[in-house]
């Protein structure tokens, strides 16, 4: 009865042993496949160590990569006779800094981190059997026993030398990409200095023969209206081409603050509305309900408007309109429209809007453009986080808009107390005072000799470089300084810089008046410490009035003699 019931206990127990062996088996056989895929692989160079560091396991990856065989480094060498030795220096100088503990150099450094459960991973320079280099990254792991005590350590690393060839050529193309834009950079501002120079002669002496006593006669004044039409379209050209270039190359420069809706249209409108009622044009602003602010660029917003209004006038038929409306949109923006009554475009036309030099089929009219007017304001636009576009009907007429974020109302009073503080009056009775030109174009010099001329309470000296205006201002001690940029010897900014620095000039403002009118060249000048920047050619009204700020700040300046520095100004 015994072994009866005996016999099925041990059949299956037999049967159980059987399973657990079979399962042994296949996992000997898998561990068996990764071993063997692990010496086999040629992707992965694999490095074992004991835990003294000496190699204990060196795959087929490691031989192809290295050009060792297994049997040369096996038991005779550690990973850090195969590094770079200067570069485990480092990771040694390195590791001792971060973690405030000596480490010693060699593999100690490379598997320090691996020793206290820290998985590294690192870039490290592998040096091969031939001597020749390559680099690689390598992550190297603590192999630990039943007990947690280290065994070993598995280093695993790959070829980075693809990667590092990439990251070569790419910071090679972005530092030619670079030097190109500072070259363009720089012809830019060459280039605008070259174009503007004759172009302050020509309108400059054209204003002053148009105002000058007697007064010119008709033929003489079409001629000279002529001329001022021509320079003035001209310059506008070349602003247009240098800010379309400048924008293209990622130079602009935005202040992205709350801007005054109400007090751009007004500015606009002043500005504008003359140019309307010259040609018949009959212009309607909005009312707003409430004073909206939207996020962008003050100076730019003008531009953009100012340039999409004088287009409106531009195109528009006798006796048309322009209307300018507002709509609020979703997400807290804000769409500005002009609407035109010309002759509109065509389907073909609109999808041809702002491309360069592409004037819509308008080259033969009666009217000048450039083309990229349009490009220009769509650029800035888009630089201050809007959008713009346009919709037309052919005999209806056309409306462009613009749409920008709203933001919240500022404090404006501290900001029209600085604005008013800019510009103080000059007082009456003031005595003869004394101004110092440094230029040496001879035809810039007459034209401001001209100017000077007609304001009997001044005189003028001139210099014809930095170093001899420098010691006329320390000798005459002009009431106030202008500075041509570009000068033979040392520059306008370095003979400002001096005269900054020297006690005896330091109170008298400088104006700086160059051709150089890119938005980089004015800001480094007025951050140096000019007083002012007028850009050639010279707006007459404009220079009276930076002239007549300048007479007032110098006049209050030696009165006290405090020593402050002029504030700076930009007009």
């Amino acid at each position: 009865m015994s072994k009866t019931r005996n016999g099925p206990i041990l059949a299956n127990n037999a049967a159980k042993d059987g399973a657990t062996e079979v399962r042994r088996q296949k996992a000997l056989l898998k561990t068996g496949a990764l071993q063997n895929a692990i010496l086999t692989s040629a992707n992965f160079s694999i490095i074992a160590t004991d835990e003294k560091g000496i190699i204990q396991l060196f795959n087929v990856g490691a031989e192809r990569m290295l050009g060792y065989l297994a049997a040369e480094v096996v038991n005779k060498i550690n990973p850090s006779d195969i590094h770079d030795p200067q570069e485990v220096m480092a990771r040694a100088q390195a590791l001792s800094l971060e973690l405030a503990t000596p480490i010693a150099p060699g593999f100690e450094a490379l598997a320090f981190k691996a020793s206290r459960g820290i998985e590294d991973n690192y870039e490290l320079t592998y040096i091969c059997k031939d001597g020749s280099r390559f680099p690689a990254i390598v992550s190297i792991t603590a192999l630990r026993d039943d007990y947690g005590d280290i065994i070993g350590y598995l280093l695993i690393g790959t070829d980075n030398s693809v990667r590092k060839r990439v990251e070569s050529e790419l910071n090679e193309a972005m530092a030619a990409a670079e030097k190109a834009n500072r070259a363009k950079t720089d012809f830019l501002s060459n280039m605008s200095h070259e174009l503007r120079t004759p172009l302050n002669a020509i309108l400059g002496f054209a204003q002053l023969m148009e105002s000058s006593a007697p007064q010119p006669t008709p033929s003489q004044k079409r001629n000279l209206d002529q001329i001022l039409k021509a320079g003035w379209y001209l310059l506008e050209l070349i602003n247009e081409i240098l800010d379309l270039a400048l924008i293209e190359s990622g130079k602009v420069t935005l202040s992205r603050e709350p801007v005054s809706l109400v007090e751009v249209m007004l500015e606009c409108r002043a500005m504008i509305e003359p140019q309307a009622q010259k040609r018949g044009i009959a212009m309607t602003f909005p009312r707003f309900a409430i004073p909206y602010f939207v996020e962008a660029d003050r100076t730019r917003v003008k531009q953009v408007l100012i340039n999409l209004l004088f287009n409106a006038i531009k195109y528009n038929k006798p006796g048309g309109a322009v209307t300018v409306e507002y709509t609020l949109r979703p997400a807290d923006s804000i769409r500005i429209s002009v609407r035109d009554t010309g002759a509109g475009l065509a389907p073909e036309q609109l999808a041809q809007l702002f491309q360069p030099f592409n004037r819509l089929g308008k080259e033969a009219g009666a009217e000048e453009g450039t083309g990229i007017g349009l490009v220009v304001t769509k650029r800035l636009v888009e630089l201050m986080g809007g959008t713009i576009g346009a919709d037309s009907a052919v005999g209806v007429g056309s409306v462009f808009w613009i749409e920008l974020s709203l933001a919240r109302a500022p404090q404006l009073a501290v900001r029209e107390a600085e604005r008013a503080a800019l510009v103080p009056q000059v007082p009456d009775g003031t005595p003869l005072r004394t101004l110092l030109y440094v230029e040496d174009n001879p035809a810039n010099l007459e034209l401001v000799e001209e100017l000077i001329a007609r304001r009997p309470e001044l005189r003028l000296l001139s210099a014809a470089d930095g170093d001899l205006g420098i010691e006329f201002a320390r000798a005459y001690q002009p009431e106030v300084i202008l500075m041509d940029i570009n000068l033979p010897g040392i520059s306008g900014l370095e003979a400002m810089k001096i005269l900054r620095a020297d006690p005896s000039t330091a109170h008298i403002p400088i104006i700086a008046l160059s051709a150089n009118a890119l938005p980089h060249d004015i800001e480094k000048s007025l951050e140096a410490g000019f007083f002012n920047y007028l850009t050639k050619p010279i707006k007459v009204n404009q220079f009276m009035d930076a002239l007549d700020a300048a007479l007032k700040f110098s006049q209050t300046t030696v009165s006290t003699r405090a020593g402050r520095a002029p504030e700076k100004v930009q007009a």
